[in-house]
């Protein structure tokens, strides 16, 4: 039986592309729960929003979290919600801004 394939939201993949011009950070939780470990990294790196971290629990999973000057969210939530984030629209002006190179002929 063939599987029917899953549809990408728009906005998603808009939130998506918004967060790949957005600084990264891997970091493996160890001991603690992934959320602990990603505030701990936060406060001791000092890291400024906004910032995505990307935190291993184990050897299959990582966990996503946007730093936002609002605190901690899950990535896919800001994926699908990044216009709710002030320094994601700065950052999603910058990214849909065309160069277009002006000519000009003396």
């Amino acid at each position: 039986m063939a599987r029917r394939r899953k549809r990408k939201s728009r906005r998603r993949q808009e939130g998506r592309r918004i967060l790949e011009h957005v600084p990264q950070y891997s970091i493996e939780s160890g001991e603690d729960k992934p959320v602990t470990a990603a505030r701990k990294f936060i406060q001791t790196e000092g890291i400024l929003p906004p910032a995505l971290l990307l935190v291993k629990r184990n050897e299959h999973t990582t966990d996503r979290y946007f730093w936002a000057e609002k605190g901690l969210f899950g990535a896919q939530y800001v994926e699908e919600n990044h216009f709710l984030f002030p320094s994601l629209r700065i950052i999603d002006n910058s990214v849909e801004k065309p160069t277009v190179a002006a000519v000009r002929s003396s």
